[in-house]
């Protein structure tokens, strides 16, 4: 592990006491400077709560909204539940999945975007729901879906210039 990660990852562990009772919280900011969890950084978590690895990569595949292998810029999450699914949510995905040339679980080679699905998000009333970066974007079509991606790639563009 590299001297800055493992720096973060002991701030962090100290910020939250060394506490294991903190695990959840402790890999949610972890994920949150690194977009993902490093094993490097899950390794340092075991060693320094003295819980087994096992039980560190229990947490960390259980739930969701962690993710074990690198994650793009911006995170899209399209919802297929019942209400989202009837009302085009399939089309949405079929657009995304095209307009940015990869599939569900999948990164864009450029790391600007994942791409993942979700079975509610509980806006039903607003379905189809897309979210990118937590932000909800109701009644989504596959027409509105261009423009929306369009804009978050002028913010990356943005931060490169």
């Amino acid at each position: 592990m590299n001297t800055e990660m493992s720096s973060y990852v002991d701030s962090i562990l100290d910020k939250w006491s060394n506490n294991g009772s903190s695990l959840i919280s402790i890999l949610l900011d972890i994920q949150s400077k690194y977009n993902y969890l490093p094993k490097d950084a899950l390794i340092r978590v075991s060693e320094r709560l003295h819980i087994p690895l096992i039980h560190v990569y229990s947490v960390a595949t259980f739930y969701k909204s962690f993710s074990l292998k690198p994650r793009g810029k911006h995170l899209i999450t399209v919802c297929l539940g019942t209400a989202c699914h009837v009302r085009g949510a399939p089309e949405v995905l079929n657009k995304i999945e095209n307009q940015l040339n990869i599939d569900v679980g999948e990164t864009t080679p450029d790391n600007n975007f994942t791409l993942e699905t979700v079975r509610c998000l509980g806006t039903c009333a607003i379905g189809p729901v897309v979210t990118i970066d937590g932000e909800y974007y109701g009644q989504m079509n596959s027409k509105k879906i261009h423009s929306i991606l369009k804009k978050y790639e002028k913010k990356i563009e943005r931060v490169l210039v």
